[in-house]
């Protein structure tokens, strides 16, 4: 996987959240946003980081970082999911795979045998003036809030 690099400029993107509420990147300058990405709503590893973060939340807000999830779930799948677990944050809707493509996480998965496309558990650290400031390429999902939050004290 050849994901973006430290210093780059964070593609910007134009999306709706689970509750159908413009979301752009551009619109965040000035603070930072950890942008995470997760294969699908509702499935074990996805649950456990939504879960993770939910639970840590206050400590972002605390430092005024915004976190976002994505993935290619629709904004129907994304309420469902966010309703369900509490999630304080919102998740972006990329039905269309453009911000998986931008951010070179979208790409060849295998599992059980079987190679398939999908999205990769990657996450993004933007800092305040759109940059990339840190790349998470190796996620383990119950302890990646934490792994940011101790980046970012």
């Amino acid at each position: 996987m050849d994901l973006l690099e430290v210093g780059s400029e964070a593609p910007l993107f134009d999306t709706i959240d689970q509750d159908g509420n413009p979301v752009r990147l551009e619109a965040l300058r000035g603070q930072k946003v950890v942008l995470y990405f997760y294969p699908k709503d509702s499935t074990p590893g996805c649950t456990k980081e939504a879960c993770a973060f939910r639970d840590r939340f206050p400590e972002f807000e605390t430092l005024q970082v915004v976190v976002l999830g994505v993935s290619v779930d629709d904004e129907k799948k994304h309420k469902k999911f966010a309703e369900k677990y509490e999630l304080p944050f919102r998740l972006l809707v990329d039905t269309e795979k453009k911000i998986v493509q931008d951010y070179k996480v979208w790409g060849l998965k295998k599992f059980m045998g079987k190679e398939y496309m999908g999205t990769n558990r990657v996450t993004y650290l933007i800092d305040e003036n759109g940059k990339i400031e840190k790349v998470y390429p190796k996620v383990k999902p119950e302890t990646h809030a934490q792994e940011i939050l101790a980046d970012l004290q």
